[in-house]
């Protein structure tokens, strides 16, 4: 099995810069994941290198994982499998492509073109097995099954990240905050993010808790999951991650998840979305897309809007998905 030598080392702080156009009353910053150095960067790549720590020292011959073959978290597996000389086994969903109204699917109306990281995905050598959503759970057993049948050990990632490893990459991406305030002299009230799959936000609540920061809010914009169902993955993963702390240092009013700009579920958006990524690589330079980041930092305009947050230092992290701004263009 290859080592890495990037996670081996580890990655170093990703940088945060001020932004310059005019979002809302109030002073904006971008911490910068999407410069992480590897597959394009972004808040996979964090979560990898901590997987990358599991799977290093054990006898796996397959990484397994789940989710859309076009997704950032893919993407990023199927590299680290690759790097690693293992083979990389994607169990994707079956894509429904129906929207209504205004809203577009990411990548609709070019059915006949590839998107960017379906061809990295495929360019990794990775075993790509669509299936009804219905029978995810079923197909990821069987094929898990079937490895070992062949001696094979299978490792198996979940969706996005999800578990310890994954939260424990931005417990750690939380400390390179404070570590920037201190140095700074500043001190972020808010900070937004996309939230899928739920660990980022695990990972930078779990942060805060720890650290007895009792002051600052951090906002989940949901670019996928209803309230509910989304909230409640959040919690367990914060739950699992705190262990025997979690009753001690756990407060409902933490966890900040919001639904309200999800537009429908994964993958969709309006106009008002790209118009803002539009905005944002003119006046920054920085690219966005649709599915993720760039729908956030819309939904995190329309939040700040919405309840009057104003004269407050807001931090967005851009959590990546380089590839998929070029779908949408």
């Amino acid at each position: 099995m290859n080592k890495i030598a990037l996670f081996e080392k580890g990655f170093d702080e990703t940088p945060v810069a001020p932004l310059s156009g005019d979002y809302g009353p109030n002073r904006y910053f971008i911490k910068r994941d999407d410069m992480l150095p590897f597959s394009f960067g972004g808040n996979k790549a964090r979560k990898a290198a901590e997987f990358y720590k599991e799977i290093k020292d054990s006898p796996t011959d397959v990484v397994m994982t789940y989710g859309s073959n076009g997704s950032n978290h893919c993407r990023i597996i199927a590299n680290m499998a690759a790097a690693m000389g293992l083979l990389c086994h994607i169990i994707s969903p079956a894509q429904d492509k129906s929207s209504g109204g205004g809203i577009h699917s990411s990548g609709e109306g070019r059915e006949e073109k590839v998107l960017y990281n379906t061809r990295l995905v495929a360019g990794f050598g990775a075993v790509i097995e669509t299936c009804p959503v219905s029978m995810v759970a079923r197909t990821i057993e069987n094929r898990k099954k079937a490895y070992r049948t062949e001696g094979k050990v299978p490792y198996f990632i979940t969706g996005g990240g999800h578990g310890n490893p994954g939260t424990e990459g931005y417990v750690k991406a939380y400390r390179e905050i404070q570590k920037f305030e201190e140095k700074n002299g500043i001190y972020f009230d808010y900070i937004f993010h996309a939230s899928g799959t739920g660990t980022t936000q695990a990972g930078l609540v779990c942060g805060k808790l720890l650290s007895g920061d009792q002051k600052r809010n951090i906002v989940g914009i949901s670019i996928a999951r209803e309230k509910e169902r989304g909230r409640d993955v959040v919690k367990d993963s914060i739950r699992e991650y705190l262990g025997a702390d979690f009753e001690r240092l756990y407060r409902e009013e933490e966890l900040v998840f919001t639904d309200a700009y999800r537009l429908g579920g994964y993958g969709q958006y309006h106009e008002g979305v790209r118009e803002m990524i539009q905005r944002v690589m003119k006046q920054e330079g920085i690219p966005m897309d649709t599915t993720y980041v760039g729908k956030a930092f819309w939904g995190m305009c329309r939040h700040v809007e919405e309840n009057g947050i104003k004269d407050k230092n807001i931090l967005f992290i851009h959590t990546g998905g380089t590839p998929l701004f070029f779908d949408n263009m």
